[in-house]
């Protein structure tokens, strides 16, 4: 499913591969290895747009024309710390990227984020920039990621999820909507405490076995 601002891959693969993860008796080791593996999947979808030009190679038969990437590696952008297991799948298929970190945590109360690192890649400005968090519940910390990235100058930005909820996709739309939206699922909504439901729990926790 396509919109104008999101994404939802549907491919089979990537929807089997959720449905386990969703599944509260998956183990840590299983969590991490599926997200990383679905990563892979939604990194085609996301990376559609990507520049190409063309080179002069020459094949075992002859010499031609062919496509190759254009322009500055791109920048992926953790949100930490449980953007890492999307980042890890993607760095697989795209080994040459520039990484970036930017923590934030969400205030219990208040539903906020709170920054507390940050550290990008240079030239933003002429590189795609990827920004990773399992999670698009309220949208919060999402905005104030992409905040951070256009005053250092990054201009053509994407954001992939696993899992958003309607609330987080507005949020995103209204605050950006020049950023679009990748993700395998839009669920229902967020629960009273800012969850997304049904989800999958806290992506971190069954991540990182912690809670």
């Amino acid at each position: 499913m396509t919109q104008q601002h999101l994404t939802v891959v549907n491919h089979p693969l990537v929807q089997h591969k959720l449905t386990i993860m969703r599944n509260k008796q998956t183990s840590t080791a299983g969590f991490r290895r599926l997200l990383r593996e679905i990563s892979l999947l939604l990194a085609y979808e996301v990376t559609r747009e990507l520049e190409m030009t063309e080179t002069t190679i020459e094949t075992p038969l002859c010499e031609m024309q062919a496509p190759t990437l254009e322009g500055k590696k791109l920048a992926l952008i953790s949100i930490l710390r449980a953007g890492n297991g999307l980042m890890d799948g993607i760095l697989e298929l795209i080994p040459g990227a520039r990484v970036g970190f930017i923590g934030l945590y969400r205030d219990p109360e208040t539903l906020k984020p709170v920054q507390y690192y940050s550290k990008v890649p240079n030239a933003l400005d002429a590189r795609m920039t990827i920004v990773v968090d399992p999670m698009l519940a309220t949208g919060n910390s999402s905005v104030a990621a992409i905040d951070l990235l256009k005053q250092q100058g990054a201009k053509n930005l994407r954001f992939l999820c696993l899992l958003a909820a309607p609330e987080g996709v507005q949020r995103m739309k209204e605050a950006h909507p020049d950023v679009p939206i990748v993700t395998a699922s839009l669920d229902e909504r967020l629960d009273d405490h800012g969850y997304i439901w049904p989800g999958l729990g806290d992506a971190g926790d069954r991540m990182f076995g912690t809670k």
